[in-house]
């Protein structure tokens, strides 16, 4: 059953009623078959773009919507439930417009906003490398000064959409200064020396491509460079931030979709004469899977509160990652218990689920990773 939910505004109900449509009647017939057979879901985006709801949470002059992030986020938990790959996307895109809408000059926003934010295009966020996941500081691409510009050079690992992408927002080592040292760009998809790696073979999320990319002598003009040069540790961390409330967003939609079909098949399924739902021991077991999707959506709606009005969030972006991620991982497990020997084969998404669930604790900061966040942030008086 739909998610309970209090929307702000009635605008923002009506937005919620035009995703739930749209993943009804777009994104639900194609997902199986697409998931399958490991397609990038081109249409599907471009679809979610011309609807508006890729530019949710960016300024209408550029081309977004004003919405909050409160209201935002639970678009991408509706498009989560129907289909995790796109709900990823969505959230990745969204990520690779926040340094230029945060950090961009006036002139930068009038010239990249409008495409990123018109559905038309689709973005990349590249700042892992082979040798450089969490420990950020450590990347070895470098953009080096030209005479109109920069040169970029070096490789970038686990990035969604490379290939597909019209832009790339890369992070580059602009000097040997460790993390200050660090900067940002925003590289055309076309440009000149950009190459990718095969896709990688993963064990979810068959429609969100992830390959790495590689810089070999890729030039572009110093009007890509974002925000200071050396600045970019501090916009990757802060982009970071926001793209941590996404995944939370994904994480909750793609467990509430295995509550709902374990909820089902409870009610259904009949063994000795009664449902199997009405034994206490299922009964608990998806009482505490509701409990769980619950925690997870209020945790991340609470720190989309403070962002929203413009306080802190930091600690609260990781708290909201690490519950809900955990929170995706144990109620898809427990949801392939649920539908027994049936929940182990493909006739039925919960495997799937699963398999998509566990990648939620890894990308975006593992969730080792945000425990660190929060016990510093703690500790830090």
């Amino acid at each position: 059953m739909p998610a309970t939910r209090l929307m702000p505004t009635d605008d923002a109900t009506d937005l919620i009623e035009l995703t739930r449509e749209i993943c009804r009647k777009d994104l639900a017939p194609r997902v199986d078959d697409a998931e399958r057979a490991r397609t990038f879901p081109e249409e599907t985006f471009r679809t979610l773009g011309r609807a508006g709801l890729l530019s949710l949470p960016y300024p209408e002059e550029f081309g977004g919507a004003d919405q909050p992030y409160e209201v935002y986020l639970q678009v991408v938990e509706e498009i989560a439930s129907v289909w995790m790959s796109v709900a990823v996307g969505v959230s990745v895109h969204s990520l690779t417009a926040y340094p230029i809408a945060s950090f961009g000059t006036p002139e930068q926003k009038e010239a990249l906003l409008p495409g990123m934010l018109s559905g038309e295009q689709l973005g990349a966020y590249c700042l892992s490398e082979p040798l450089a996941g969490s420990d950020i500081a450590s990347m070895t691409t470098r953009a080096t000064r030209t005479d109109d510009g920069w040169s970029l050079k070096g490789t970038k690992a686990w990035i969604s959409h490379a290939g597909h992408a019209d832009y790339y927002t890369t992070f580059a080592r602009t000097s040997d200064d460790g993390g200050r040292g660090l900067s940002t760009f925003v590289v055309p998809g076309h440009a000149e020396g950009l190459s990718f790696a095969d896709p990688e073979k993963k064990m979810g999320l068959h429609c969100d491509p992830v390959a790495q990319v590689m810089f070999d002598q890729v030039r572009i003009d110093e009007g890509r460079l974002v925000g200071h040069e050396g600045e970019g540790m501090h916009i990757a961390l802060s982009a970071l931030d926001a793209g941590r409330l996404g995944i939370a967003a994904a994480a909750t939609g793609l467990a509430q979709a295995a509550l709902d079909r374990a909820s089902e098949y409870a009610s259904e399924r009949e063994q000795f004469d009664r449902r199997i739902g009405d034994f206490q021991g299922l009964a608990f077991l998806l009482a505490d899977m509701e409990a769980a999707v619950t925690s997870a959506r209020a945790t991340y709606l609470h720190a989309a509160r403070l962002k929203d009005a413009g306080r802190g969030y930091s600690k609260e972006a990781a708290v909201a990652k690490l519950v809900a991620t955990d929170a995706a991982m144990r109620v898809t497990t427990d949801a392939v218990q649920v539908l027994g020997g049936a929940g182990y084969t493909e006739d039925f998404p919960l495997e799937r689920y699963m398999r998509e669930a566990k990648v939620t604790q890894i990308f975006e900061g593992t969730n080792q990773i945000q425990r660190l966040v929060i016990s510093r942030h703690l500790l830090t008086r």
